[in-house]
């Protein structure tokens, strides 16, 4: 088990960004992708930590918990529909089948919750009563659970460079999938969300909300890609205390990296100006809860991997000979 003392020891080993001796690196806000022969790709999963469409700061062995939860939730599920994942060849890497993403970000939601401008109860709030093709009625409370989970698909950036809504027709209507696709493609959202609540009752949390990503491969195979259930892609709740939180009103206890967002938004800061110096303890904090929804979804003990991670990267990539 890892202490603070430990885990403050490699706040300044954080990766921040990886220098690997290989072709067509790109960069997301979290993962460092590189071109592998015969039709694969290298994801290398940062500590980096975004909110607010920001880079903040990086968390120690945040990379390497959304790298194993995720492939823990590939193998979990593959039964609902096929992943890219190939080989995890070290706990901050994953091989996988190259696909193309679909330009739709498909977000399932089983809450009525969330403050930004895409979220149902920020929408709902405003006196919207139709929102995402869907009809909510009157009288709703925030944090309420939904008869059934629905889907509420987004753009990916748009055209003003942030989400733009989408109906779940308009997917088809604006062309961005066809008809069969997207059946396929919500069929299997709602069945890995039905999947993902299971799992986290059983660890004692509630999934609320979450994102999948899909892509096809060249010979035409649609595939689950980039990450599952993880604290960066969805909202948990401790299940717990939750029917009395919501039964006075109040928030229910986030158990993912929500904590980060309100530390900053109690500072004033919500993405514009300059960023706010924050306390060690806050990302020591971040590395603990990050570390322990990895136990509790998965049952199992986490192993952290060696800092600093590239040399230990570069040694395991070579043994499995993509770097020579």
């Amino acid at each position: 088990m890892l202490s603070k003392t430990d885990i403050r020891a490699v706040l300044p080993m954080a990766l921040d960004e990886t220098r690997l001796p290989l072709e067509g690196k790109q960069s997301g806000k979290v993962r460092d992708i590189y071109s592998l022969p015969g039709e694969r790709r290298l994801f290398v999963t940062t500590d980096r930590l975004s909110a607010f469409d920001r880079i903040l700061a990086c968390v120690p062995y945040k990379g390497q918990v959304l790298n194993q939860l995720s492939a823990w939730w590939f193998g979990q599920t593959a039964d609902i529909i096929s992943n890219h994942v190939v080989a995890v060849p070290d706990p901050n890497a994953l091989i996988a089948v190259e696909a193309s993403p679909f330009t739709v970000e498909v977000v399932v939601r089983g809450y009525i919750t969330g403050v930004t401008s895409t979220a149902l109860w920020y929408r709902y709030s405003l006196g919207e009563r139709d929102i995402y093709g869907y009809h909510f009625p009157e009288g709703l409370a925030k944090n309420a659970a939904l008869p059934e989970p629905i889907i509420t698909p987004t753009t990916k950036g748009g055209i003003t460079g942030h989400d733009e809504r989408l109906t779940c027709a308009q997917v088809v209507e604006k062309g961005i999938l066809d008809a069969t696709t997207w059946d396929q493609v919500q069929a299997a959202a709602l069945a890995l969300f039905k999947r993902g609540q299971t799992t986290a009752a059983h660890a004692g949390l509630i999934l609320v909300d979450t994102k999948y990503e899909f892509g096809r491969t060249r010979d035409g195979r649609v595939l689950l890609i980039d990450e599952v259930h993880t604290p960066d892609s969805s909202r948990f709740w401790k299940a717990d205390s939750y029917p009395e939180l919501f039964a006075s009103g109040e928030e229910p206890e986030n158990f993912d990296k929500e904590f980060v967002r309100l530390a900053y938004a109690e500072r004033g800061y919500r993405g514009d100006g300059p960023t706010p110096e924050m306390p060690d303890d806050l990302w020591v904090g971040a590395s603990e809860r990050y570390i322990r929804i990895y136990e509790m979804l998965t049952g199992q003990t986490f192993s952290p991997g060696a800092y600093p991670v590239e040399p230990r990267l570069e040694k395991n990539l070579a043994q499995t000979g993509v770097l020579e």
